[in-house]
């Protein structure tokens, strides 16, 4: 059997848009995955189809020994497979990684190393303390808390470190932080200088206590900060006044509950980790096929009959698309006909299989897709691809106009069984933001809540996408806080960044 290969990935410090380009596509590609505590969870979404084994270590926690870690690398690439070994930050900067590769060197297996954001500099960048500075520090120092299998540095070796440089950082210190701090200042630094402690960088999670030397193991105790986290020492520190962004961000460290589809649910949480919100995945609705397929095969023999197809959302496309290949069509059935599509994100849908829409609504329902479409004239025969449960205001205006509207459901919503999870979040109060991007999510989370749902929903703020939302949500007794201007998850975001900023 031909040999695998094992790729030893760098995931980045926390945020999973941080990991490389590189790192992303060996990742796809992976039979295997093995990967550690401090790996965003959400990268194993790019490699759905693989086998993905946890082998984290965390300090005082039965962990996988390292020597099983290197035997299961070995054992998978001997077996043909292409692993990643996915670790946290940097695979080679204090990581056991030079381990793992010696162990695959003898093995006689074949490596790659694919470098990561360090947390060190995650820690710098998103705390906006620089770790060098032309006036203030030309030189850093890298350490950690202790050194092989948990033993402590020594004294001596914290005296000889504390003035070698202008900067000290130091990763997994904070068991210790006190005594290296004393040990700094015994070496010879001010007790005055500037200290800071980050904790989690580069997630909405990120803390970032500041003080001196002197007093920075006392804040950092009173805050109740621990690892992961990174100590920064020298005059940099003071830069942060000025510098710092993450944190400051109107969705900082807010929790965004996101009820779609699961899908769509990934493309949203990923808009919303770049805002500095962490999302709450609970898909409270599931798509499915409709119950009868009988109407949508018999449109797509027919549909070199229409002069227009329309589309309501990205899903309505994919599931149509999905269709036309099962009845070996392709893009080219769509000859006779323009296509019309609500919003930027079913456009996007429509372009991903090679086709440009004709009318893109202006606003964002179905009525604004109808003038787009009767902009151009009133059509002959008019195919709407769309969920089985939706509004008839698109199709009624093109009747009225004189279209011959023929309406095909090409998936429908059904409700998931998130209810014990949702209800669980709410009351634990681990939700600040319910976000509502359809009727359909807004009726799912209700029925999923249960009796006590207009009561837990007043906890937090209701977000809303669009106005028909926004109805949907008025029927069910919920009172709406956040309403976007432009239909879609970026104003969603948008507008909520606007109310937390005056609020």
């Amino acid at each position: 059997m031909t040999l695998g290969k094992v790729y030893l990935v760098g995931a980045g410090p926390g945020d999973p848009g941080l990991i490389t380009v590189r790192g992303l596509e060996v990742l796809s590609r992976a039979d295997a995955v093995l990967y550690d505590a401090l790996a965003h969870p959400a990268l194993l979404d790019a490699c759905p189809h693989a086998e993905k084994r946890h082998v984290g270590k965390r300090y005082g926690q039965e962990s996988a020994a390292q020597s099983a870690i290197n035997e299961a690398l070995v054992t998978l690439a001997r077996a043909g497979k292409q692993v990643v070994r996915l670790k946290g930050g940097d695979p080679l900067l204090f990581a056991r990684g030079a381990e793992e590769l010696s162990a695959l060197h003898e093995a006689g297996i074949p490596f790659e190393i694919v470098p990561g954001v360090s947390s060190p500099v995650a820690a710098s960048a998103y705390s906006g303390i620089p770790l060098t500075h032309r006036d203030l520090s030309s030189s850093v120092t890298f350490i950690t808390g202790s050194d092989r299998e948990g033993k402590e540095w020594s004294p001596e070796s914290w005296l000889k470190l504390s003035t070698a440089t202008d900067t000290i950082c130091i990763l997994m210190g904070m068991r210790r932080i006190e005594e290296i701090m004393l040990a700094i200042v015994a070496g010879g630094r001010n007790p005055a200088t500037q200290a800071a402690v980050i904790q989690w960088a580069a997630r909405p999670e990120q803390r970032v206590v500041t003080g001196t030397v002197a007093t920075i193991a006392a804040l950092a105790r009173a805050e109740n900060v621990a690892n992961p986290a990174v100590i920064i020492v020298g005059d940099v520190v003071g830069l942060r006044a000025r510098l710092c962004w993450f944190d400051r961000r109107p969705l900082f460290g807010k929790a965004l509950l996101v009820p779609r589809p699961a899908e769509q649910g990934r493309a949203t949480a990923a808009a919303i980790r770049a805002r500095g919100a962490s999302p709450v995945l609970l898909p409270a609705i599931e798509i499915s096929e409709p119950d009868d397929a009988a109407p949508l095969d018999a449109a797509l023999s027919t549909l070199r009959a229409f002069d227009w197809v329309l589309f309501t959302s990205a899903n309505g496309v994919e599931r149509f698309m999905r269709a036309l290949t099962r009845s070996g069509l392709d893009a080219r059935a769509f000859a006779n006909a323009k296509i019309g599509v609500i919003g930027p994100k079913t456009a996007a849908a429509l372009a991903s299989f090679g086709l440009i829409a004709d009318a893109v609504a202006g606003e964002f329902v179905g009525e604004g897709l109808a003038r787009a479409v009767l902009a151009q004239g009133t059509p002959k025969r008019v195919l709407l691809a769309r969920a089985l449960s939706a509004r008839d205001a698109l199709p009624e205006l093109l009747r009225a106009a004189g279209a011959d509207v023929t309406v095909v459901p090409v998936y429908r919503t059904v409700a998931s069984d998130a209810g014990a999870a949702l209800k669980e979040q709410f009351e634990r109060a681990e939700i600040d933001v319910a976000l509502f991007t359809s009727s359909s999510t807004v009726n799912a989370v209700v029925e999923g809540l249960g009796p006590g749902a207009r009561e837990l929903l007043s906890r937090v703020t209701v977000a809303s996408i669009g106005p028909i939302t926004s109805h949907t949500l008025a029927e069910r007794g919920i009172q709406v806080d956040v309403v976007a201007s432009s239909y879609t998850v970026d104003g969603l975001l948008d507008a909520l960044e606007t109310h937390f900023a005056r609020h």
